[in-house]
């Protein structure tokens, strides 16, 4: 099930080609009655805008699903935002399209290729029904480097493995997910075409900014008071430690126990339990830190005694991280999610009023 702007926009691209992207935030155009036309409707308003045509616009949508989107924002609001488009307009845009999100999510770096300095930035949103699989999630990531639409995509699709993917605040998918990056060669580097140390740079650019994003996006849901980071070691491959480390910051149980600053360290080894994945679980180690403070909970699978005053101390600061290490290979990888709280039921009670 999923928003009409997705549907527009993957046609649009198809090319491999966009030049600008028009955004709204409170109205996530899905299932909503004539919503493809909209969609189709909003990119033509902003290829009339700019001097482009429709099939190059991205268009994305978030906010209340099944709700009619009204042209007459669209229509007042495209001339003013075209007059104020600027390169010191990301700020702006980063506000414009939060919903329940309660601060903007920003993040620039700039790298070296062949001799040309570049840059990679990226805004996002997203603070509810986050569980991305590429929640209501958005991204836009924009960059000055000359890369091939072949390699962009080859970049982006292996980055959100590790970053965007690897986020949750309630599990729950949205019908709106969008991660868009756009290149304009501006910086005057040769173009990468092909797999080598230009390219290698460029991946780890963009990761420095989706890794910084998506532990925002973590930290900033809805009713949150913690970040909550699960480091997975000892796999026997990457994708086992990414499966583990998503379901451990996933449980509601857990996100619960963290909240109320409980060391439950048996709700780690049941999400553990519970991945779909193939490991052994007889000899797991678990360790939960923070900046005030680190305590071994969990050894060989079983309890490792530890002063529970001390753990409820490591648990009060904003940032805690769960490592934990299966004792059976090389593999690793991170995942991040949130805190369950009062005011996660109270916000979605009432989403819609």
């Amino acid at each position: 099930m999923k928003g009409a702007p997705i549907t527009v926009t993957k046609n649009n691209i198809e090319d491999g080609k966009a030049i600008a992207v028009i955004v709204n935030s409170g109205n996530a155009n899905t299932c909503a009655p004539g919503g493809i036309e909209m969609a189709q409707w909003t990119c033509q308003l902003a290829a009339d805008a700019i001097g482009a045509q429709a099939k190059d616009i991205i268009v994305c949508s978030t906010g209340v699903i099944g709700e009619p989107l009204d042209k007459e924002p669209f229509k007042a609001g495209i001339g003013p935002v075209t007059e104020a488009l600027s390169y010191d307009g990301g700020h702006a845009a980063a506000e414009a399209i939060m919903t329940t999100d309660t601060v903007p999510k920003e993040c620039a770096v700039e790298f070296e290729l062949g001799g040309k300095i570049c840059r990679l930035g990226a805004i996002a949103k997203g603070s509810g029904m986050i569980n991305p699989n590429m929640a209501t999630m958005l991204s836009f990531i924009t960059t000055d480097a000359a890369i091939s639409p072949e390699m962009l995509q080859k970049a982006l699709s292996e980055d959100i493995k590790d970053t965007y993917n690897q986020i949750s605040v309630d599990g729950d998918t949205s019908t709106n997910d969008t991660v868009a990056v756009m290149a304009n060669g501006l910086a005057g580097n040769d173009e990468i075409t092909e797999d080598g140390e230009d390219f290698f740079i460029f991946r780890q650019a963009l990761n420095a900014v989706t890794t910084v994003l998506a532990k925002k996006l973590a930290a900033d849901g809805e009713g949150a008071s913690k970040l909550i980071e699960c480091i997975v070691s000892g796999t026997a491959d990457k994708e086992t430690a990414r499966k583990i480390s998503k379901s451990v910051i996933s449980s509601d149980l857990l996100k619960a126990a963290m909240f109320g600053e409980d060391a439950n360290w048996g709700r780690v080894l049941c999400a553990i339990g519970y991945t779909d994945a193939e490991f052994d679980a007889d000899d797991i180690q678990v360790v939960m830190s923070s900046e005030k403070g680190s305590v071994k909970v969990c050894e060989h699978s079983a309890l490792s005694p530890y002063s529970e005053d001390e753990a409820a101390v490591v648990l009060s600061a904003k940032e805690i991280q769960i490592a934990v290490h299966m004792n059976q290979g090389d593999g690793s990888a991170a995942a991040w999610g949130c805190d369950l709280t009062y005011d996660y039921v109270q916000i979605n009670g009432d989403y819609r009023s």
